[in-house]
């Protein structure tokens, strides 16, 4: 059912790279070879196993061209039952035709088994795995994976339930409520803070600004460099290092605005000549925080993919 009910349909899914199957019994049509037999009639093994394989394929027989078009011309002769396996002439004798049916057994059977899978403590199942082509949106194609899912259900048999067991669209959304939450807790507590020790609402709301650009920032060069917002930390994000240098700029204009009002300069200037006194203390300070991740970018392996796009 797997391989030829939900399988084939899955795989026309935009974006999908392959639909694998785990667990269950793979079918076959299993032919036992009995060796008295065999040698009853003179044949060997080769010739047997010769004979299914000649007359289990299809063959292309060109085409024929006609004015509106060209018609294909293909030999079917792959064997779809049991019984069409066991009426396969291997060879004759005195005009006599050996069939398979004469030196082996025809049944149905299945390959040998290597593993199996189980579900939710339940049983055996059969799972299926879908696999997304690089560069794809992974919530669109879970998407579209899922509609077509349940457009395959109505041609399945009646005792069969398909239920996903694992469903990435989920951690998806978790990841973007966990950064949107985030983000506006962090920003809240930041300008909470701000107004707190500044005194001034609007110095609160330029630090909080910090925010939003510095993640703008980061999600371009996300995007820039193929990094998957999947594989960053967004919910160890800290907010206290990322307004640091905000916040001791805007602390400093503050400050001087407050001092400095009799010295016959213009707001404008007073801002200007804050920003550039602290201005290289800042820079330092980001440097360091840079410095900081530059070990985290020579690892390699496991442990460099899980922390690269971290750093």
């Amino acid at each position: 059912i797997q391989d030829w009910i939900i399988k084939p349909p899955m795989r026309t899914v935009r974006g999908t790279a392959e639909i694998n199957t785990w667990g269950g019994y793979e079918k076959q049509y299993q032919v036992r070879i009995d060796p008295e037999r065999l040698i009853k009639h003179g044949l060997t093994f080769s010739e047997v196993m010769d004979a299914v394989h000649r007359n289990n394929f299809n063959v292309g027989g060109g085409n024929i061209s006609q004015e509106s078009g060209m018609l294909l011309v293909q030999g079917l002769g792959r064997t779809t039952s049991v019984d069409q396996i066991r009426q396969v002439v291997i060879a004759a004798k005195e005009g006599v035709p050996i069939r398979v049916a004469d030196v082996a057994d025809v049944v149905i059977g299945h390959e040998i088994r290597r593993g199996a899978v189980t579900a939710n403590g339940q049983g055996e199942v059969v799972l299926g795995l879908g696999f997304m082509l690089m560069g794809e949106n992974s919530h669109e194609v879970t998407w579209a994976m899922k509609d077509k899912l349940k457009s395959i259900e109505p041609s399945l048999p009646p005792n069969v339930q398909v239920t996903p067991v694992y469903d990435r669209t989920e951690l998806v959304d978790f990841v973007i409520d966990t950064v949107r939450k985030n983000l506006f807790e962090g920003g809240l507590l930041v300008v909470t803070v701000s107004f707190a020790f500044l005194g001034n609402l609007r110095a609160a709301m330029i630090v909080a600004v910090a925010i939003p650009m510095s993640m703008l920032f980061a999600f371009c060069g996300m995007f820039r460099f193929g990094i998957a917002a999947s594989l960053l930390s967004l919910g160890a994000v800290d907010f206290g290092m990322i307004v640091d240098s905000s916040v001791v700029m805007i602390e400093n204009c503050v400050r001087h605005l407050a001092h400095d009002t009799n010295h016959g300069k213009s707001r404008l200037e007073i801002i200007r000549d804050a920003a550039v006194e602290v201005r290289k203390p800042t820079m330092f300070g980001e440097l360091i925080i840079m410095i900081v991740y530059l070990p985290i970018l020579t690892l390699e392996g496991i442990e460099g993919k899980m922390f690269h796009p971290m750093a």
